[in-house]
């Protein structure tokens, strides 16, 4: 159930998120790995997709120590970095934001099939166009392309990111 409610935050739906959230302790307010990490990533996602990036940073700083799956054994993986990524580019950070997605980049190994792990090449290539290093830039999305080469065309993240890499251009 948690990462449904991720995954609704991610897509827009941060009031059905909630209530899944909001379930999850009622039903168990023992839980500590939910109270202590669960939820606040959870906040977190919601503080981003409120356009509240400040905020999502405080309350992912917390997590730091559960980062990249360290710190029990259901791990976060990328979501605390992927997130935190997302919220500096929010606040044009870009040189915090590409420090989060390479450290993405570098640990593929965490989560191998994750959706972040692609999408970090794309944030990537964002957080270097905020820098003003259109060449590093260009080398991200071209990265990120590559990775999508068998995508359907019509996906609307890969509309995105051509339409960026063309202004690059």
């Amino acid at each position: 159930r948690y990462s449904a409610a991720i995954a609704f935050v991610l897509a827009g739906d941060a009031a059905k998120s909630k209530v899944i959230m909001d379930g999850l302790n009622h039903e168990f307010p023992d839980n500590r790995w939910l109270q202590l990490v669960l939820t606040p990533l959870s906040q977190a996602a919601q503080q981003l997709q409120n356009n509240q990036p400040a905020e999502a940073v405080k309350t992912l700083e917390a997590l730091r120590p559960y980062e990249m799956g360290n710190g029990g054994p259901n791990g976060t993986g990328f979501d605390v970095n992927y997130l935190r990524g997302r919220a500096y580019l929010r606040l044009l950070d870009g040189a915090k934001a590409a420090a989060e997605f390479q450290k993405i980049l570098d640990h593929r190994g965490v989560q191998p099939a994750s959706f972040e792990y692609n999408l970090s090449h794309l944030n990537l290539g964002r957080a270097y166009v905020l820098q003003g290093d259109k060449a590093k830039a260009r080398t991200a999305y071209q990265d990120f392309f590559a990775a999508w080469k068998d995508a359907d065309p019509d996906v609307p993240v890969l509309l995105q990111a051509k339409a960026e890499y063309a202004k690059l251009q």
